[in-house]
């Protein structure tokens, strides 16, 4: 290297001092030569896997850094070193990953790996306080992309460049995700595939690195460490803590050496002889004993009968022989005594009591939701009183198991005991279309399914299902539902609306009591019900196309522009029925709102107080607590300061920060010390959120109760699944009674969305943008169709280049691939064609046979240009796991009875195109299902005169919206589509569209009325 000796040894104790470690003062022998891993002097490429390369990846399209190989005069080592840039909202970093085709390297002679780094303070820092940047090795498994990740951190404190040497002890296995769900939980360091950096998000930077190596010689006897089986330890007053103190070493060998573990009562809230009785001591593990041999160290505690909040003894641990525990373990006597832990006391009182203790400090923690990830260590849970915690989409444990969830959602409550008010964490998750983030979980149909069913009994058992779900893995509060009305499907977020007409998505709102139970909040201690969250408030189905500003998004994020009719009778109109329907928390959308005409151009929803304030808390009379979205306040104009008093000046209660509680709660404290923010209104965001806290049980039952946990996936919940999904399926064209199909028929399937768990799932499904393949147990649409009908002859061929000769009759399933969120906007990546290769077996297929083409996606697609060689036409939405539900259909089991919940247009330019426009002409409208119940029905327009009579008799009894009612619109709607047929005009279009609108506000005869006239005009 291009350095002195002495630069080089005065650097390098900086990396040691960095990483935690001591120099070593044994110098017996010369330590052996560095090993190069990476000199970035053009020797490793670009390149992704399976080839040997550095690659980028992140969270969204802005998140991977830009990277570059550049000369330097300052190298270190050689004359390039690696650079790059990054502005990072969620997660990103890059990788090395050695070649898939090549033997894995072996590390285990090494002590650990090195880097330079140059640091990109202005100033030093102290040590510890500047970003933080996570390193991790990939060690075993097959390859880079299916090894087990062992992650280690450290802090950029210093200015120019540094040396970094991190031993291979300081690296734990990672917990939070395993791409292959862990192998064997031991760095065995043998078989090595790489490295990777995860930079740090909030803001822009930069960095270089170079000559990558690994050093030293490897230290067996860190191979044991000493563990603690928890950090906290909560007794009741006057009851005895046992610690449980644990050896283990890699590869689970007896101790080669002993091991002994001093140990004394230090410091904490509680007092010494009063409150507990001191203990110190030792204990000793000699060599030969087998690794996870435990001893107990017992803790007692006194009782003084007086009430009192919680205090602390810690116990300081010192280990010779092995590793010590990163963290001392905590003994937490119990709060006591004081009112607020009185279930016998109204939940009113209880707030009252436990707010008047609070500090302004605990108070802003409680408003403070960070993502899990984020957290600097488990103990910031404590340090910072944190309120909530959250799984961002794909944030979940390894293994991604229901148990898993449930141990790691404990572990973080126990955490939350470890304050003075034990006040425990209120989790939250994007439960969006059954437990999602869960691998084996119930996958319903995406809500543009459900609103396909119209039904709302189905919508309320898929709630109740979801709910079990979530609520048995120890999650209480579900980020959902969407109560967005979609009105432009160029929207990548529309699959996540009941659909077009606000009376639509106001009926399906039956899933808030499916996952709530009763409107009071009453059923939300129970054990199979969660708090819900009707999203996004207000207008974010309503954003101009062009108008976003977010990234690459074309329309999500955006403005949404309508008049304040508009925004009364459309938008806001579902969410007037949440608050009647008692949920528990809103949030706000991250669009503008523009009303036309007031002159005050378009208002973030996050900073609008007329509109959080005003309407819902005010007019709506909403006494839940309103959550912000993901990092949302940080769209607001102007700097971080204003961002938090203007969203919390507007009525936010608890801001998703995710990931800069830090700066958060620090800057709430500010802003509120310097009276920009009053005291009363953050004692009304902390009492709004502590009411739901108690209404949900958590202060008497904070840990999760898993008696529900093999209900996860269960056939029984299944079961509710596969009906929702067949009576999701709309049957938009079935020309010679093509379906339900025979079992006797020789069956020909193909299309990209056949056999596809994936596919068929969409986004948001085990991780936040979905992703093709099987992700999840399920039954695919293909599984499904040979269940139903074991004996037939059904062949497959995805992309119908198989012969197509000597069958009956051909399924083509063809659709879209997984997004989610602005991802999905058209223009973004995505239209609403089908790809090339689904036409071409679209057009295969139904040029050789008769032919039923089902349309698995989020929304529309464009399909007029081959309606006149589709003999049958379904949009089977996006189903979810089961898979069978629409193989019920296709062969009869049940009937299809879907309406369509969205136009469906004949071109993009039509867009944005709902039911009530003026000009309204789509390739089939609002509402529009053809069904398989009953034989097409007749009489003309003498019966519909005749069921205009019969509304009307039941809409004067008031039943204008019951199951007869339905009913009898039903009858009406196939008389009429019989009679229109394929011959979709906009003299019939409009009518019949508005006719289902009208059912839905209860007019029923005024629906009647609309189908006579579309009648009338199909001649």
């Amino acid at each position: 290297m291009p350095r002195t000796t002495a630069v080089i040894a005065v650097t390098a104790l900086l990396g040691t001092l960095l990483t935690g470690a001591l120099p070593s003062a044994a110098a017996d022998e010369p330590p052996p030569a560095p090993v190069a891993v990476d000199r970035f002097e053009g020797e490793i490429p670009f390149a992704n896997p399976p080839a040997e390369g550095l690659f980028t990846w992140g969270s969204d399209a802005d998140d991977p850094p830009k990277l570059r190989i550049a000369e330097r005069a300052d190298a270190p080592e050689g004359s390039k070193v690696l650079e790059g840039d990054y502005d990072i909202s969620g997660w990103g970093g890059f990788s090395h990953d050695f070649a898939f085709d090549r033997p894995a390297h072996d590390w285990t002679a090494s002590k650990g790996i090195r880097f330079w780094w140059y640091g990109q303070n202005t100033a030093p820092l102290p040590p510890g306080s500047g970003k933080r940047i996570h390193f991790e090795l990939k060690d075993g498994g097959a390859n880079g992309e299916a090894s087990e990740l062992w992650t280690t951190s450290f802090t950029d404190d210093w200015e120019g460049w540094h040396l970094v040497e991190i031993p291979f002890s300081e690296f734990q296995y990672r917990a939070d995700y395993q791409p292959v769900g862990g192998i064997d939980q031991v760095l065995g360091l043998d078989e090595m595939w790489g490295y990777a950096l995860t930079l740090p998000p909030g803001s822009p930077g930069s960095f270089a690195l170079d000559g990558v190596e690994l050093y030293g010689k490897a230290e067996p006897a860190l191979n044991t460490k000493v563990v603690t089986e928890t950090v906290v330890h909560p007794v009741g007053e006057g009851g005895t803590a046992e610690v449980k103190v644990s050896v283990a070493s890699t590869g689970s060998t007896p101790l080669a050496e002993p091991v002994t573990v001093t140990y004394a009562t230090e410091g904490g809230s509680a007092q010494a002889g009063a409150d507990y009785t001191p203990v110190t001591g030792s204990l000793t593990f000699p060599a030969g004993t087998p690794s996870g041999a435990s001893r107990s160290i017992a803790v007692a505690t006194k009782k003084d009968r007086s009430a009192e909040s919680a205090e602390t003894i810690p116990l300081v641990l010192s280990v010779t022989g092995a590793k010590a525990p990163a963290e001392n373990p905590l003994v937490v006597v119990d709060a006591h005594g004081l009112p607020y832990l009185d279930p016998k006391l109204p939940v009113k009182k209880r707030v009252a009591d436990l707010l008047g203790r609070m500090s302004l400090a605990e108070k802003a923690g409680q408003m403070t939701q960070a993502e899990r990830n984020a957290l600097r260590s488990p103990g910031d849970i404590a340090s910072y009183d944190l309120g909530s915690l959250l799984s961002g989409g794909g944030s979940v444990p390894s293994p991604n198991t229901p148990s898993a969830w449930a141990k790691m959602i404990d572990s973080y409550q126990l955490r939350a005991q470890a304050t003075r008010f034990q006040i425990p964490l209120i989790y939250g998750v994007d439960a969006v279309h059954g437990h999602n983030n869960v691998v084996g979980s119930t996958i319903m149909p995406h809500n543009i399914g459900i609103g396909a069913s119209r039904d709302p009994k189905v919508a309320e058992r898929t709630g109740a299902v979801t709910a079990k779900e979530v609520r048995a893995t120890g999650i209480p509060w579900d980020f959902a539902p969407c109560l967005c009305v979609t009105r432009d499907e160029r929207w990548g977020r529309s699959y996540e609306a009941f659909g077009e007409d606000p009376a639509l998505v106001t009926a399906m709102e039956t899933v808030i009591n499916g996952m709530q139970g009763a409107r009071d909040g009453r059923d939300l201690d129970r054990n199979d019900k969660v708090l819900t969250s009707a999203k996004h408030f207000v207008g974010d189905g309503g954003t101009e196309f062009g108008s976003s500003t977010t990234g690459s998004y074309t329309i999500d994020q955006g403005v949404t522009k309508v008049t304040r009719e508009e925004l009364e009778a459309v938008h806001l109109a579902p969410f007037a029925e949440a608050v009647k329907r008692g949920a528990g928390t809103v949030m706000p959308s991250y669009s503008s709102l523009d009303v036309l005409g007031d002159d005050q151009g378009p208002v973030k929803m996050h900073a609008n107080a007329e509109m959080i304030n005003g309407v819902l808390k005010e007019r709506m009379g909403f006494d839940g607590f309103v959550i912000s979205d993901w990092q949302a306040i940080d769209q607001i104009p102007g700097d971080y300061p204003s961002d938090v008093r203007t969203s919390v000046n507007a009525g936010l209660d608890m801001i998703m920060v995710p990931t800069n509680y830090q700066d958060f709660t620090r800057t709430l404290k500010d802003e509120v010390t310097a009276g920009r923010i009053d005291q009363a209104r953050i004692d009304d965001a902390v009492a709004r959120i502590l009411t739901q806290k108690f209404k949900l049980g958590l202060f008497e039952r904070p840990y999760a109760d898993t008696s529900r946990i093999g209900e996860i996936g269960s056939a029984g919940h299944r079961a509710v699944a596969r009906e929702a999904v067949a009576k999701s399926q709309v049957l938009l064209k079935n020309a010679g009674g093509v379906l339900p199909l025979k079992k006797s028929q020789k069956v020909y399937v193909a299309g990209s969305n056949a056999d596809d768990i994936g596919n068929q799932a969409g986004g948001w499904t085990i991780s936040w943008q979905g992703s093709s393949g099987r992700t999840t147990p399920g039954t695919t649409i293909l599984e499904g169709m040979r269940k139903a009908a074991p004996e037939a002859e059904i062949a497959y061929s995805k992309d119908a280049s198989a012969a197509t000769d000597g069958f009956d009759v051909g399924v083509v399933v063809v659709g879209e691939t997984p997004y989610a969120e602005g991802f999905g906007d058209v223009g973004n990546g995505n239209d609403l064609e089908l790809t090339a290769a689904d036409k071409a077996a679209v057009d295969k297929v139904c040029a050789a046979m008769t032919c039923a083409v089902l349309v698995v996606s989020g929304r529309p697609q464009l399909i007029g240009d081959r309606l006149g060689a589709i003999d049958a036409l379904v949009a089977s939405w996006l189903p979810g796991t089961e898979g069978d539900g629409v193989a019920d259909v296709l062969y009869g089991a049940r009937p299809f009875t879907g309406q369509l919940p969205v136009t469906w247009p004949k071109s993009e330019a039509q867009l944005p195109v709902n039911v009530g426009d003026s000009a309204y002409d789509p390739q089939f409208p609002y509402g529009w299902g053809l069904t398989t119940l009953t034989a097409a029905p007749s009489g003309g327009d003498s019966a519909l005169r005749a069921i205009g009579v019969a509304a009307k008799v039941l809409q004067a009894t008031g039943h204008g919206t019951s199951a007869e009612g339905r009913a009898l619109l039903a009858k009406a709607r196939g008389i009429v589509q019989q009679k229109v047929g394929q011959n979709v005009t906009e003299a019939t279009a409009k009518p019949f569209a508005e006719a289902d609108h009208l059912l839905l506000t209860g007019d029923l005869t005024g629906a009647v009325a609309k189908l006579r006239a579309a009648y009338k005009a199909a001649g």
